[in-house]
């Protein structure tokens, strides 16, 4: 073979070599992508995911599939992503539950803060508690004291389930105000409105975008929200701190994760692509109406934030002394 020949073959196999390594990251999405969201469809979390997975899908040129796996507090959806190819086309819509499920389950197959990789926090969405217009309860204050005196017959739902955000936010609530609540797990908040109103339940605490409807359409009334200011969509409604119980927040955030592994470039290629989505007007004005804020972090921001929220949510479920064994 002659210097000329076997110089062409040595740098053609050098630049394919190349451009085979290159590929993944230039390339993504090659293929269509799975987001997971774990928790049942017609949720808060499931409306918010869905109406993103499609502004998603528009801008990438692929399909987004979502995925809804429900159960354990949102453990069962976050164990699907921990478990799929780290390459970025499979992803978690998780949100605070995730924080909840470390200090909650004592024998989670996952370890939240190794197994996955913070790609950006979506937005901030806010509790709202309600109950039937038939309930005789018109404030906090009221719900308090009923609760007060008859301990453990006042219930409460949570979409989601045992461990959830719903369910977290029922337990801060009774701590920070003495109260002795029961529980009554559902895996998704339309399931939980179904019994409420039909006189199962006494009250709900669960997401703003999931109660709104029927609020608007009559057949909730809502006593507080979970925010420290109130909050636009219920401008008339009181927060719960400023009605009954001071300092009392659950910022229901909700936030997309990667498989640990998955390659930086293609994290950060999916956190700058749903940034631009989440932080257009359009965008925070579907949001809003949907009761969240628009946030659209960096991959390190939200690391840090959701390392809080995980030392936050390990404290109440120490004081309240629950656990899912």
């Amino acid at each position: 073979m002659n210097k000329w020949l076997f110089s062409t073959i040595c740098v053609s196999a050098l630049v394919a070599s190349s451009a085979g390594f290159a590929q993944p990251d230039a390339a993504f999405p090659s293929k269509p992508v799975r987001m997971v969201i774990h928790i049942g469809p017609g949720s808060s979390m499931d409306i918010i995911g869905r109406v993103l997975g499609q502004k998603m899908s528009e801008a990438w040129g692929q399909p987004l599939i979502v995925d809804n796996r429900a159960g354990a507090g949102g453990a069962i959806g976050m164990d699907v992503v921990a478990k799929a190819p780290p390459d970025g086309h499979t992803i978690l819509f998780g949100s605070g539950s995730m924080a909840i499920a470390p200090s909650f389950y004592k024998k989670l197959p996952f370890d939240v803060l190794r197994d996955f990789e913070p790609v950006t926090q979506l937005t901030s969405r806010y509790n709202a508690l309600v109950v039937p217009v038939s309930s005789p309860l018109n404030s906090v204050k009221e719900v308090i004291a009923m609760a007060k005196a008859k301990p453990g017959q006042v219930s409460y739902g949570s979409g989601g389930g045992t461990g959830s955000s719903d369910h977290l936010a029922g337990e801060l609530f009774g701590l920070m105000a003495g109260l002795q609540l029961l529980h009554v797990p559902y895996k998704s908040g339309p399931q939980a409105m179904t019994d409420l109103i039909g006189g199962q339940l006494t009250i709900y605490m669960g997401g703003v975008p999931v109660n709104l409807p029927m609020i608007k359409s009559g057949k909730l009334r809502p006593l507080g929200v979970s925010s420290l200011k109130r909050i636009s969509q219920l401008p008339d409604v009181p927060t719960i701190a400023e009605a009954g119980v001071p300092g009392f927040e659950v910022n229901v955030w909700y936030g997309l994760f990667a498989p640990r592994g998955t390659p930086q470039k293609i994290v950060a290629k999916i956190s700058a692509d749903v940034s631009r989505i989440v932080k257009a007007p359009e965008m925070r004005e579907r949001f809003a109406g949907l009761g969240a804020d628009s946030e659209g972090t960096t991959p390190d921001a939200f690391r840090s934030y959701f390392r809080a929220d995980v030392e936050k949510w390990s404290k109440v479920v120490k004081a309240a002394k629950i656990s899912a064994e």
